[in-house]
């Protein structure tokens, strides 16, 4: 991981600035408070420090730098957060091991992306032709206003089939450029030409709203009647979702995503007040769609067709996004509507009606299963559910909603599926670090952890005083695993650059001291008896740890049958009583 970089991207950018773009901040107390995305919330419990670069919420406990908080809530890993905020802000960053091939692959990137900007401007100048007249009354009699083509940036590609490659060679592309970008294809005879004719063209954006790929619907007669772009090295459709650049906001106000399938039927949600819609891209759901969603939102809302293939559709995507831990809703259409067809003649209140009687996704799978599926089936499923849900709580809370809902006895559905416990590889061939979890200070009781958390938090608060305490032997007093690796990187990390080297039970509690500053920061002689204090603390902690040695060497010795070296240790454990009980 590029340390500069990422050290480079947290000088250049304020948190405060980007988590403004999601939040409504107040100024309070020299920090700023909002709510926080990350939960149920309306008051302001989130703080924002602009001057060390940190957020952390007093309800969740959700915590972390300027990377951790857009990565979050966009639901990227901490990689790709680093790398658009690295993009946003002029940072180049550097990789061991180096790739030699980076910067051109970069270069490409850039190349297919301003091409999709060229091609989304070809579109979108079409729809306001002549040419595009027909496209126009297709959207008007589809009821999509003027307001909702502008906010999707709809298109038009005329039938030609070589439109857009001619535009493209005026900005200089070659051909070849436009097949690799998705933009042209090329057939058996090595012909290239336009891969979208004739067809209404649906902007496909990333989150930072560049244009990544096309979907296009024919407006005449012809087949396929939906064509999308296929995967390139800027876009892969399993990663995406259309609309959710435009929805995101909404989705972390409401906590919801109402997920459905076609352009069409987000477009119409948008234009009915449901922003916080957006849709899948031609493939069934995915675990990295739903990760995504996660970062926004609490619940998702699935709304497919009312025909059998909508209710298969949404009996997967319901069991994909249960196995993520997220909660969702099996909307269920009229048989024969879409979420289009059914706003257009029905208007939001029958909308309303489907939303408000929608079972949640379990119920939906348990009513589908016992309706449409044999018993082996039944039994199958459920076994197959559960021990694909890598947390044990979680199984723990779906299991008995799982026997009552399909009349199973729980007892013999735990010895029949054994637990229902995931599949686990041989623990030989497992990496150590993966052997146990690890321990978690937050979660942490008893008075070795509650010792630990007290030395931390004055090291975390009160920084100066690191190498000071390291000297004294701070190593030594700290009883448990997880205070003695918090406390190596706070001694061997520069103040003030350790945010990006904790994981994610060490930010939350070193999120926390920091802003309990802001409570009850110690100065002059308040803060020198605490450090006397914690002195002394260490200082007799040092005494009993000595002790403890001296007691087993002297036991090591008289099982050896070391007489001499036994009376020794005694004397010397004699001298020490001694001096303690003057002292």
């Amino acid at each position: 991981m590029d340390r500069s970089g990422i050290e480079a991207v947290k000088a250049r950018i304020n948190i405060s600035d980007v988590v403004r773009r999601y939040v409504d901040l107040k100024p309070v107390s020299g920090r700023w408070m909002g709510a926080c995305p990350f939960h149920q919330e309306t008051k302001p419990s989130m703080s924002v420090n602009d001057e060390e670069g940190f957020f952390y919420c007093f309800g969740c406990q959700a915590s972390g730098d300027v990377i951790d908080f857009y990565g979050r809530i966009n639901g990227l890993e901490f990689k790709e957060s680093l790398e658009q905020l690295a993009a946003e802000c002029g940072v180049e960053l550097s990789h061991v091991p180096s790739d030699p091939h980076a910067a051109e692959r970069k270069a490409r990137k850039q190349l297919l992306m301003d091409m999709h900007d060229e091609a989304n401007q070809f579109f979108q100048r079409n729809l306001s032709l002549a040419s595009g007249d027909q496209c126009r009354r297709y959207l008007a009699n589809r009821g999509m206003t003027p307001e909702m083509i502008a906010k999707f940036g709809l298109g038009y590609s005329p039938e030609d089939w070589h439109g857009l490659d001619n535009f493209l060679r005026t900005k200089g592309r070659s051909p070849e450029d436009g097949v690799e970008a998705g933009l042209l294809s090329k057939n058996e005879k090595n012909n290239i030409y336009d891969r979208f004719r004739g067809r209404l063209i649906f902007p496909i954006q990333n989150l930072s709203g560049r244009v990544i790929a096309f979907g296009g619907r024919i407006i005449t007669e012809g087949e396929p009647k939906y064509l999308n772009s296929s995967d390139t090295p800027i876009y892969k459709k399993g990663d995406h979702l259309y609309g959710l650049n435009l929805a995101r906001s909404t989705m972390t106000r409401t906590k919801r995503a109402i997920l459905t399938e076609g352009y069409m039927d987000v477009i119409s949600l948008h234009q009915f007040g449901y922003t916080d819609s957006c849709g899948v891209l031609g493939t069934a759901l995915t675990a990295d769609q739903v990760k995504r969603l996660a970062g926004f939102c609490s619940r998702v809302d699935l709304v497919f067709d009312g025909d059998g293939a909508g209710h298969k559709a949404a009996m997967k995507s319901s069991r994909m996004i249960l196995l993520q831990g997220v909660a969702c809703r099996a909307v269920l259409l009229p048989d024969g509507e879409d979420v289009d067809s059914l706003l257009q003649t029905r208007g939001a209140e029958g909308f309303e009606v489907c939303l408000n009687e929608a079972p949640d996704g379990l119920t939906f799978c348990m009513n589908t299963l016992r309706e449409e599926y044999a018993p082996r089936d039944i039994m199958a499923w459920a076994k197959s559910f559960l021990s694909e849900l890598s947390d044990a709580s979680l199984r723990a809370y779906y299991l008995p909603r799982l026997v009552t809902g399909l009349g199973l006895s729980e007892a013999d559905f735990r010895r029949d599926a054994g637990a229902a416990a995931p599949q686990q590889r041989n623990p030989r061939h497992q990496p150590r670090q993966t052997m146990r979890a690890e321990p978690q200070p937050a979660m942490g009781v008893g008075k070795d952890f509650a010792d630990d958390r007290y030395f931390l938090r004055f090291s975390i608060q009160y920084p100066d005083y690191v190498t000071e305490l390291a000297k004294r032997g701070m190593t030594q007093v700290l009883r448990t695993e997880w205070a003695r690796a918090l406390w190596e990187k706070l001694e061997t990390t520069q103040q003030g650059h350790i945010a990006s080297l904790l994981n994610e039970q060490e930010k939350g509690f070193y999120f926390r001291c920091r802003e309990e500053l802001h409570e009850n920061v110690l100065s002059g002689r308040d803060l020198l008896e605490e450090w006397n204090h914690i002195c002394h603390t260490i200082a007799l902690e040092q005494q009993k740890l000595d002790k403890r040695q001296l007691t087993e060497a002297i036991r090591q010795a008289q099982q050896s049958g070391d007489t001499e070296r036994a009376m020794q240790l005694l004397a010397m454990k004699d001298s020490r009583r001694r001096d303690d009980e003057q002292h």
